[in-house]
């Protein structure tokens, strides 16, 4: 069992954790009727699509091949891939803050997400929380999505830490179960409110 007072890093997800995404916020501006645009996402652009990205394909292959399929939506396909931006509103509450306090207390903070590697070039100058954080993991570049075992022990080489000392923060509890079969603590996370309680207890803050 991990020994609670050794964790001295703390390791975030992105989506979910800190910054919100949800491919509605930018399609709703695209596609007016309700029931289209459910259909849209449940069809053309779709959540299991875009995954693809974060995996690592190319955009340059991805979209193509979806407008043929959907020739229709071309406009709206091709600002999957030019807006995707806009698909990320905005910071999780209180999220930041509590990466904030922890930088402050100089707790070593790192990041393993599954993100596109072309989205990520995007997003990241719009972010400056991350100009907190001492390296992130990003699938789309290394080519491997959580929950794979494969994506853990690379972070955990590269911040060059032992999973003991860790905590790993991830909205989802597959890929916080799979941080945790690596010898990470795990915090599966439901708000900024429960992690601050966590990273208390763990005397992070």
């Amino acid at each position: 069992m991990t020994d609670s007072a050794q964790i001295d890093v703390v390791i975030f997800d992105v989506g979910q954790v800190l910054y919100r995404w949800d491919l509605r916020c930018l399609y709703e501006k695209l596609i007016d009727d309700s029931q289209e645009l459910d259909w849209f996402l449940k069809n053309v652009v779709t959540p299991e699509w875009h995954f693809q990205q974060d995996a690592g394909r190319p955009l340059a292959e991805m979209i193509p091949e979806r407008i043929a399929q959907f020739p229709e939506y071309e406009t709206q396909i091709v600002a999957y891939a030019e807006r995707f931006v806009e698909s990320i509103p905005g910071p999780v509450e209180g999220s930041h803050e509590l990466v904030r306090q922890l930088a402050d207390r100089d707790v070593s903070i790192y990041g393993i997400t599954n993100f596109g590697a072309e989205f990520w070039q995007v997003f990241l100058p719009t972010a400056p929380i991350f100009d907190l954080f001492e390296d992130v993991v990003v699938s789309g570049e290394e080519k491997m999505l959580k929950p794979d075992p494969a994506i853990y022990q690379l972070a955990l080489e590269r911040f060059d830490v032992t999973a003991g000392r860790c905590l790993f923060v991830d909205d989802r509890q597959e890929n916080v179960a799979a941080g945790e079969a690596q010898g990470i603590k795990g915090h599966h996370f439901h708000g900024a409110a429960g992690l601050e309680k966590e990273l208390n207890m763990l005397g992070l803050l």
